[in-house]
């Protein structure tokens, strides 16, 4: 390969990487974990990786990944779901940033958020973890960089529930019912991100119905 060859790939990388996205799904490896309130993060994960039909497949990092367009000439989307358990998610988010040399703006987490209720969806760069355990390790890879959140409502728990306890345990009747929306309006909120950015994004979601 010539001298210009290797300048065109190099300009190809480049211009590929700033339209790509690395969108990791948070939850428990495992299927005693997936239907979770805690895996909601995952749940959107599947969702996404339907829609640009693309199977998840084993990684040389630790996470299962799946590639694709959001559309002939779209962003390109790296959905991933790390192998590891929540607590333990930066490792894998690290390794995925190195392996598609891609900075930390080009991150979207989607994970499950107490203080929103059910069935909500709020978008958001950087902030506090909020003692949830998966952003506070991604948080510690990232050296605190401000990278971009879905955040998907759960809702507090019951009474005097343990919170550590309540995102363990499956969605209610009820909220199964209500689920595929939540998952689906999740998924548009990381595609509208995506191709447009931040703030439109927050317009649009943010919005009072």
């Amino acid at each position: 390969m010539g001298f210009l060859d290797l300048l065109h790939a190099r300009r190809k990388d480049t211009t590929l990487a700033e339209n790509t996205w690395l969108v990791v799904g948070l939850g428990n490896p495992g299927a005693q974990y997936a239907g979770n309130r805690h895996n909601v993060g995952q749940m959107v994960a599947d969702e996404l990786a339907a829609r640009i039909g693309a199977p998840f497949k084993s990684h040389k990092t630790p996470a299962r990944v799946a590639e694709g367009f959001l559309r002939p000439g779209g962003p390109k989307l790296v959905i991933a779901k790390p192998n590891s358990f929540m607590n333990t998610s930066g490792g894998p988010v690290s390794a995925l940033l190195k392996f598609y040399s891609l900075d930390a703006d080009r991150l979207i987490v989607v994970h499950d958020e107490l203080d929103l209720p059910f069935d909500t969806v709020r978008l958001k760069q950087g902030g506090g973890h909020g003692g949830h355990n998966g952003l506070r390790d991604i948080q510690k890879a990232t050296d605190a960089a401000p990278f971009l959140r879905v955040r998907v409502g759960i809702g507090r728990p019951p009474g005097r529930q343990d919170p550590a306890d309540f995102v363990l345990k499956d969605f209610s009747g009820t909220e199964r019912a209500a689920l595929p929306n939540l998952l689906s309006d999740a998924a548009d909120a990381v595609e509208a991100v995506a191709s447009d950015g931040l703030v439109a994004a927050q317009q649009r979601f943010h919005a009072p119905s």
